[in-house]
């Protein structure tokens, strides 16, 4: 059973996951299958050195796992729950975004929805 203090700490981590949106795409493109930094850069239209950096920060969050293949290196989540956790945590979101009369969360700084 976690404590007070390290399901902070978890949740934290977590946060400073999903704080970068590269990262939140990293997490959503690993959601739907496992990937090798290679394809991932070229979907997400990064440098392969951005793109490791970024990993390094999900490994030390512990959300992503390096698997080695081969000589390559795959990256995936590091359990499965988390790409559940990532589905419920955006449809909460726009849900509360959508009860606020708002179609997306950050439409004050987006100017985007009425």
């Amino acid at each position: 059973m976690l404590t007070i203090a390290s399901e902070i700490e978890v949740l934290a981590r977590f946060g400073r996951a999903l704080a970068d949106p590269i990262r939140c795409r990293i997490l959503l493109a690993l959601r739907e299958a496992p990937a090798h930094p290679a394809d991932l850069a070229d979907l997400l239209g990064i440098s392969r050195t951005r793109l490791s950096n970024h990993l390094a920060c999900l490994r030390d969050c512990g959300l992503v796992v390096a698997v080695p293949v081969g000589r390559r290196t795959r990256y995936e989540l590091a359990d499965p729950r988390l790409g559940h956790a990532l589905t419920d945590l955006s449809g909460a979101v726009i849900a509360v975004a959508a009860d606020a009369g708002r179609t997306c969360p950050d439409a004050d700084e987006q100017g985007c929805c009425p």
